[in-house]
């Protein structure tokens, strides 16, 4: 039976193997030794010189003191050979990390990709490599960084347990071993990289799935109003809960409305499956529209509702995931949040 253990250093939860006396921790690489596993009241203490990390684009030892840092989680979740399986999602994952290599200059060795075509069983995308990636981007920022998770795969809702979501659903991010290891809510993400986000570091968050308009679980939602004008609506917990930053800046950008779903389609391309929002949003930059936020979500929303009509595959999935219908079609609306109102017309777009 596996027994629970904390890393001595960060104190991230472990699960130490039977008879092991020490284990590596995924997300600091510290090594904690184990006085006796059999015992629950254990000693530990950290390695002074940690193994190389096991993921293999990311940055080896503690992250380095420096202003101005960029870093990425990208994770492409296909679920191949399931009757969840998708088309386009390791194409979204691999554009995308093109695009913050070669348009925002994000060094490759700071980039962690997560897909099942990685062999490196640390690279995969489920629920325990998902969370350890997503502590990783936040860990050690410094003001003047710059961070990126981009998500493309299914998601989907359950019902809120603690009274903070305005709909009463809780939206999910689906690993590829959802199944067996349940979903990742977006309370867990916002007190993952949001809430301990500290003054002067930006958060970007790209998601691709089903349900995700607030899968960030952020304050502020971006909406289109009778004018054709932008506005914000306010959607603070009725309980007081905090779901802002700790002074950092979280900018969302998702595929479609919580009560919404996505496509996964070749109809944007024309030459490959994507996801209909990764492919909207890069697009968008590089048809030169990335000025400001506002002119973002303006060309991303004209892209999607200007495509051929498509994306049955995760459509009808969702109704699997959730158990409900496709009512009004496939229409999506990319969404934007923030944990702070901001003039979307004027504010630069920056990555």
């Amino acid at each position: 039976m596996l027994m629970l253990v904390n890393c001595s250093n960060c104190h991230a939860p472990l699960q130490l193997p039977p008879a092991a006396n020490s284990i590596r921790c995924v997300l600091c690489q510290a090594i904690t030794l184990i006085a006796d596993p059999r015992s629950s009241s254990t000693s530990s203490s950290t390695h002074p010189h940690p193994p190389p990390s096991p993921y293999n684009l990311a940055p080896t030892g503690p992250p380095p003191q420096v202003h101005g840092r960029k870093r990425a989680v990208i994770c492409g979740v296909s679920y191949k050979n399931t009757r969840y399986q998708l088309n386009g999602c390791i194409n979204d994952a691999n554009c995308m990390k093109f695009l913050l290599v070669h348009r925002f200059n994000f060094p490759e060795s700071s980039i962690i990709t997560l897909t099942e075509e990685e062999t490196d069983p640390y690279k995969r995308p489920t629920k325990r490599n998902m969370r350890m990636a997503l502590r990783w981007l936040v860990q050690g920022c410094q003001p003047g960084d710059s961070l990126v998770f981009h998500y493309s795969g299914h998601g989907s809702q359950q019902k809120d347990d603690n009274g903070d979501e305005m709909d009463g659903y809780d939206e999910t991010l689906c690993p590829s071993d959802f199944e067996s290891q349940g979903m990742i809510v977006d309370d867990e993400i916002n007190a993952t990289i949001v809430r301990p986000l500290p003054h002067g570091v930006k958060l970007h968050a790209i998601v691709d799935a089903c349900h995700s308009g607030t899968v960030l679980d952020l304050p502020f939602l971006c909406k289109m109003d009778r004018k054709g004008r932008y506005t914000w609506e306010d959607h603070r917990p009725r309980t007081g809960m905090w779901k802002g930053t700790s002074g950092g800046e979280v900018i969302s950008f998702s595929g479609c409305a919580d009560d919404q779903t996505s496509a996964d389609t070749s109809a944007l391309s024309k030459i490959t499956s994507t996801g209909a929002m990764t492919y909207s949003f890069i697009e968008a930059i590089e048809q030169g529209h990335a000025t400001t936020y506002g002119s973002m979500l303006n060309a991303m929303r004209s892209n999607i509702r200007n495509a051929d009509e498509g994306g049955f595959v995760t459509s009808l999935v969702s109704m699997l995931l959730t158990g409900g219908s496709l009512g009004g079609g496939l229409r999506q609306e990319p969404q934007l949040t923030a944990n702070e109102a901001f003039d979307v017309y004027r504010k630069p777009f920056s990555i």
